[in-house]
């Protein structure tokens, strides 16, 4: 049996990360579960909606504090992403067909939450022609149409660095844009095989430019140095 190259880099990052043992957490890092009224609320309107939060798709440990203070980061697009990034827990595969009327629904669920501050991101969507860029675009417009006091915070893919793609997304005018740099040049290509940390860099240059406020995060612990993220 032939194993294509996309297949053996997988099988080695499952080999690698079988091989990493499993530490016992710090008693900081545990908290207790707080299944308040408003964590059950969002639950419900979550589910009623049909809508994905990045708090559960990523089994983040916080989601019952945030939840329980009306705060979520909306994930849409589905819940398969076309790509695989070694520290992400979204499923990678093939997405469901896109679904147009999501921004709707997002921008129902920021009212009714009563947000002020709504942070949108998404999976890639590399089985659409245009990379998902409407759809990132379009929830923008429809959460600012629905509730213009609000900010929007929409953190997207790279959309293969295609200036349509990207431009699309920008006119949208979130309040701000970000784009995850995640890890440093020398672990790049191992952490996220399908992207490009010059193209990433690029990403946020054009959002800049086309003046807009930009942000990008790193994730520590994947095998960096502090020499490494320190900056020039």
């Amino acid at each position: 049996m032939t194993v294509a190259p996309e297949g053996r880099r997988l099988l080695r990052l499952e080999v690698r990360n079988a091989q990493t043992p499993i530490e016992r957490k710090p008693p900081w890092i545990r908290i207790r579960a707080r299944m308040g009224p408003e964590y059950t609320e969002l639950k419900s309107l979550v589910r009623r909606e049909g809508l994905h939060t990045v708090c559960e798709e990523a089994g983040c440990p916080n989601i019952f504090e945030c939840w329980e203070d009306r705060e979520a980061t909306f994930l849409i697009g589905g819940d398969q992403c076309t790509r695989r990034c070694d520290f992400c827990q979204i499923d990678t595969g093939k997405p469901a067909t896109l679904d147009r009327d999501e921004p709707r629904r997002v921008a129902e669920s920021v009212h009714t939450m009563g947000l002020r501050y709504a942070t949108v991101t998404g999976v890639a969507r590399d089985d659409l022609p245009d990379g998902g860029a409407w759809l990132y675009a379009q929830t923008v417009r429809a959460i600012k149409e629905l509730n213009p006091q609000t900010g929007v915070e929409l953190l997207i893919p790279d959309f293969n660095g295609e200036a349509g793609r990207l431009a699309e997304v920008f006119a949208s005018r979130p309040e701000v844009l970000a784009h995850n740099v995640e890890t440093v040049p020398r672990i790049f290509r191992r952490i996220r095989p399908a992207f490009s940390y010059r193209r990433s860099l690029d990403v946020l240059t054009a959002a800049r430019d086309a003046g807009l406020v930009t942000k990008s995060n790193l994730i520590l612990g994947l095998g960096e140095t502090p020499t490494r993220c320190a900056p020039p």
